[in-house]
């Protein structure tokens, strides 16, 4: 899927240019500002291609921008991103909507339900590298490009077209998004991204991103990665783990990073309870396995929402009640479905670590 848009009609210098950043720079000239919005729990592609974007924006066209914070950013690199490269981020429920300012959405779509901005101003524009299909209708400029794997790696491209420079702050922020968003095996990458790594990385602050990548990891990671580990699941070449209460909804991806590395399976599936949803984290070692759509299916009649790329998914399924029983029946229904999904027999699963195993070490 590839989407676009020439501007708001009727502008026909707008409409002419051929270059979507042109588009995209040209529709922002009759604003007087520009305020970017992501997904909640922004990470290093989304604050990277807002970081980018404000930058090319400010040098472009002249106007304020900034950049907003969606949620609380939990993940130990992600916080040490926004730490090391001295991030200025607004919380979003502190924005003050006005129509003179153009709202930009990156790294994210309208109404996926994995953001909290609901449509408080018009949306200038759409810039986003997911599968996840959002409201698009009426959006003056679109550019959704799912072959890409990141969305940095678009913004990169945005700066090459316009020959500016990039700084090495700038730089380093979209470098270490694209990293991330390729991470694991296979690799997601087109060629954009790879052009873009190659561009970007003699600019980098090579200190700081080694810095972001060992950040130090709170306790509470190692309280529920042992407690995944313990209620980790196998049915052939699928693994599921449980867990009950999550401090943040991002320690599930971390978890399932772990856990797709076992040399026996394909697909690893983490959840766990936060506030009133079951989060769900996939991944995939498969090639093109369109995990984002699985996910979906999956979650769909479930009353839940999901996303993601080939290897890569995450949604969340509502929950009515946290009481125990209604937790264990949402497991079950959702497991039902996901072995239904990857064509796997619905036996019982066996336990990564036995209970044998647990008591030992409890001695």
């Amino acid at each position: 899927m590839s989407s676009e848009s020439a501007g708001t009609s009727g502008q026909g210098r707008t409409a002419t240019l051929s270059r979507r950043s042109d588009r995209f720079l040209a529709g922002l000239e009759e604003y007087r500002g520009a305020t970017l919005v992501s997904h909640v729990h922004p990470d290093p592609d989304s604050l990277g291609s807002m970081v980018g974007l404000a930058y090319l924006i400010e040098q472009c066209v002249g106007i304020p921008v900034q950049i907003t914070q969606d949620g609380p950013i939990c993940r130990a690199e992600n916080r040490a991103m926004v730490e090391t490269l001295d991030l200025s981020l607004t919380p979003i429920e502190k924005v003050k909507w006005k129509p003179d300012q153009a709202v930009v959405m990156v790294d994210s779509q309208p109404k996926t339900g994995r953001h909290s901005f609901n449509g408080e101003a018009k949306i200038y524009g759409v810039i986003d590298h997911h599968q996840t299909p959002g409201e698009l209708d009426g959006v003056p400029f679109l550019d959704i490009r799912d072959g890409i794997g990141a969305t940095c790696s678009l913004i990169t491209r945005y700066f090459t077209e316009q020959e500016i420079g990039i700084p090495e702050h700038v730089a380093t922020c979209l470098y270490y998004g694209i990293e991330t968003e390729l991470s694991g095996y296979p690799r997601e990458a087109s060629a954009l991204d790879d052009t873009a790594l190659q561009l970007l990385y003699p600019i980098v602050d090579r200190d700081a991103i080694a810095k972001i990548k060992n950040a130090p990891l709170p306790e509470v990671f190692y309280e529920t990665l042992l407690q995944a580990l313990q209620s980790s699941f196998i049915y052939d070449k699928l693994l599921l783990s449980w867990i009950n209460e999550l401090a943040n909804p991002e320690l599930c991806s971390q978890c399932v990073e772990f856990l797709i590395r076992h040399e026996g399976i394909k697909w690893a599936m983490c959840a766990g309870i936060h506030e009133d949803r079951m989060v769900l984290s996939v991944r995939t070692s498969l090639h093109r396995a369109q995990a984002g759509e699985i996910l979906r299916a999956v979650v769909q009649k479930m009353g839940g929402r999901a996303g993601g790329h080939d290897r890569r998914a995450g949604g969340f399924i509502p929950l009515a009640s946290t009481s125990p029983s209604a937790i264990e029946q949402v497991q079950s229904e959702f497991r039902r479905r996901m072995l239904k999904c990857l064509a796997i027999e619905e036996t019982r699963g066996r336990r990564l670590v036995s209970r044998g195993e647990m008591l030992r070490n409890l001695g």
